[in-house]
């Protein structure tokens, strides 16, 4: 039962932000040309794990799909963390 009280650390390295950070530039950058609302698009694949929320176009439902969609929720919840720029005490 205490496995449930247990706090889980989950850390995605320097190497794989990198990975993420490039992979979802190319994502976005294929679905603005193909017309598409990135955002959108990214936040639909990230809730069901439908890959057809991904444009096909530059090879980037190929590319999206390499990463784990937890590890590109981490990476951008980071970013967005980050850039608020929250002082620790």
């Amino acid at each position: 039962m205490s496995e449930f009280n247990d706090t889980i650390q989950f850390q995605v390295s320097r190497d794989d932000e990198a990975t993420v950070r490039d992979i979802m530039t190319r994502v976005y950058v294929a679905l603005r040309e193909k017309g598409y609302d990135p955002v959108n698009q990214i936040v639909g694949y990230i809730i069901s794990g439908d890959p057809t929320y991904i444009t096909s176009h530059q090879n980037a439902r190929y590319l999206i799909r390499r990463l784990e969609r937890d590890e590109i929720l981490e990476y951008v919840v980071k970013f967005y963390l980050d850039s608020l720029h929250i002082e620790e005490n």
